[in-house]
């Protein structure tokens, strides 16, 4: 593979009046494919027909994603993904994690890979390893990343101004994935191909479980009665991000920061109770915020002690305590069990 099959799609620097324009040296406009019309793929493709690259051909067989495309793309015709790869230059992959090594692999079986065409992915998970199968049939692989949460509205194309994308690709084509990035109004950040497990690892730490604790709390908080729980946590949960966000671990606060352990006790007591399911990942995210207040010097060794006490008792199915009688009969698996292997 060679760099110069590939030159930096677009770009904002005007030519030097001084020196005659060369045909390789201006902005190439590409055609783009999407495989998969999911969330992501037809945001980005609107994104770069922005930038004034052509979205030629589009694959998508649900309901949705006919929709989603009709909407982002107006105009582009749905066909099967050897179709989206025969009509494009810059083709999208934007299937599930999962799928992505099958449909690289059978593209490239059947010969819908060209040489020279780039093939971009977008998945957290896998670098440019994936592609390699692409790579073989003389396509130029490139993973760029929108760390980004996506509706599958047009409001996605706006977000994406200001959007992180992690970025991996051969070296010889690293100025051609930047700005591909820079052209979607979102900002690369190299990110190495040993490096993208634990990279998207982090960012479904940060996101999705933040969704999850999140929708736990509502659910929580309406059991309670309150009417409208997303405007009792909109303040709340704002000011924490941008506390961790500007200060880190100096940012935590509440009983487990403090080392409260009765008050943590009678939280996990009432969980219990009324919401068994939320149990574990009290007790893990508890653990986790003890350890880090712990490192951080804000909870004391001593109440830092009698908490982990509280946590270690929550933690242990009923019944194997030393303090607990005997059961008369057996006990259902409730929950009561939870540990970190489940969290």
């Amino acid at each position: 593979m060679n760099a110069h099959h590939a030159h930096p799609p677009g770009g904002t620097g005007g030519p030097d009046p001084s020196t005659p324009a060369r045909a390789e040296d201006r902005p190439a406009r590409l055609s783009v494919g999407v495989v998969g019309a999911g969330r992501v793929g037809p945001a980005l493709a609107a994104a770069l027909r922005l930038a004034g690259h052509r979205p030629v051909a589009a694959s998508g067989v649900s309901d949705a994603s006919r929709r989603r495309a009709a909407e982002l793309l107006p105009g582009v015709p749905l066909v099967d993904p050897a179709e989206v790869l025969a009509r494009s230059e810059l083709v999208l992959l934007t299937v599930p994690d999962d799928a992505l090594p099958d449909l690289v692999s059978g593209l490239a079986q059947t010969g819908a890979v060209r040489p020279g065409q780039l093939v971009v992915h977008t998945s957290g998970r896998f670098g440019t390893s994936v592609l390699e199968p692409a790579l073989r049939a003389g396509a130029l692989p490139l993973a760029l990343h929108p760390v980004m949460t996506f509706t599958g509205t047009p409001v996605d194309v706006q977000r994406l101004a200001g959007c992180a994308f992690g970025v991996t690709a051969p070296e010889e084509l690293r100025l051609a994935a930047e700005a591909l990035v820079i052209e979607m109004g979102g900002e690369p950040e190299w990110v190495t191909e040993e490096a993208r497990p634990l990279y998207h690892a982090a960012l479904a730490i940060g996101a999705n479980h933040l969704v999850t604790l999140v929708n736990q709390s509502m659910d929580l908080l309406r059991a309670t009665g309150v009417q409208a729980p997303d405007r009792m946590l909109g303040p709340l949960l704002g000011a924490a991000l941008d506390n961790a966000l500007r200060s880190g671990d100096a940012a935590l606060t509440g009983p487990v920061a403090r080392g409260d352990a009765g008050t943590v006790a009678a939280h996990v007591a009432e969980l219990r109770r009324r919401a068994p399911e939320t149990v574990a990942a009290y007790l893990a995210m508890a653990r986790a915020t003890a350890d880090r207040a712990l490192a951080h010097g804000l909870l004391k060794p001593e109440p830092a002690e009698a908490l982990l006490d509280v946590l270690a008792a929550a933690d242990t199915p009923r019944g194997t305590r030393p303090d607990d009688r005997p059961s008369d009969g057996p006990r259902d698996s409730d929950g009561d069990g939870d540990g970190e292997a489940d969290a």
